[in-house]
């Protein structure tokens, strides 16, 4: 089982996260920042992901999760956060500190489930890469220019926890290329409009229709396609679905019309994490990303 640290200064929040969650993961529970820090910081290996409330006395969620980030010892932790604190600023300045997810209260019970199994899966797919990371950076190195298909939602974070490794800041690029992958898969290929996909997470089937939806055989030959091109000290990724495309200005920014619901925030994501560009081009089923290297020089 997953060890979680849940922390969260209102006893009433804990105990709602326990009941949803103590069946299938292991948790430990902090009251505040700082008593997470420090049972962080006395068993770096113990826990697998952190939900995080933003708003504490003493230490507050923020501070916390910089703690986090900055630290080494948790380059590979997820935090989710999780507030009422849901402003577009609040909720950029949290993604912009390295949360993972962040989560507007209220939610629904099933939309922190199925965001933690997320999470965790990610993590396992980073363990995986870690122990070839010698191997995969030799590679990846010598590469100026790659053409990669992917069909599910697995290969997209695969194919992304790898691509990352390219980069400095490979934990913010693997994030906004899976993000933009996964959409390519499940928006673009499978045809999962944004009010379909609010709705089977509330009804927790989402998993099961994309399951689905990738046997079916109208859908059984999709692929989508991402690009890879390295010019001097920048890396260029074009990624390219099948499907009829969708109107993508209207994801860029952090919309408070969708601050309570449980997705919809990835491409606003992916803008945010390390990319010096993000262009959609048509009707939105090509995007490209650009990354630099090297850090511009001040005048």
């Amino acid at each position: 089982m997953a060890q979680l640290l849940v922390v969260d200064d209102e006893l009433f929040n804990l105990m709602m996260i326990e009941e949803l969650l103590a069946g299938s993961h292991s948790l430990v529970t902090a009251r505040d920042g700082l008593e997470a820090w420090r049972r962080l910081d006395s068993s770096p290996a113990q826990f697998d992901a952190v939900i995080l409330d933003r708003r504490m006395p003493g230490m507050d969620g923020m501070e916390t999760l910089r703690r986090i980030r900055q630290d080494a010892r948790f380059q590979l932790t997820p935090v989710i956060m999780q507030t009422a604190a849901c402003t577009p600023g609040e909720v950029a300045e949290g993604l912009a500190a390295g949360a993972w997810y962040y989560l507007a209260k209220p939610y629904d019970g099933v939309a922190l489930v199925n965001i933690v199994k997320s999470a965790l899966a990610d993590r396992t797919i980073h363990l995986e890469l870690d122990r070839l990371d010698t191997d995969i950076k030799g590679v990846l190195a010598m590469t100026c220019a790659a053409r990669y298909r992917f069909r599910t939602p697995l290969e997209a974070r695969r194919l992304a926890a790898m691509l990352g490794r390219l980069c400095p800041d490979h934990g913010g690029v693997t994030l906004g290329l899976a993000e933009l992958m996964l959409n390519a898969v499940e928006h673009g290929n499978l045809g999962i409009s944004y009010a379909e996909k609010g709705a089977l997470i509330a009804s927790d089937t989402w998993l099961e229709e994309v399951e689905r939806r990738l046997a079916a055989p109208e859908y059984r030959d999709c692929q989508a396609e991402l690009e890879f091109v390295r010019e001097n000290d920048e890396l260029r990724f074009t990624i390219r679905d099948q499907g009829a495309g969708f109107e993508w200005r209207n994801y860029l920014e952090m919309d408070p019309a969708r601050a309570f619901d449980a997705h919809g925030r990835g491409i606003a994501l992916a803008r945010q994490q390390a990319f010096a560009a993000l262009d959609y081009q048509g009707s939105g089923n090509v995007v490209t990303t650009t990354i630099r290297l090297k850090q511009e020089s001040q005048p």
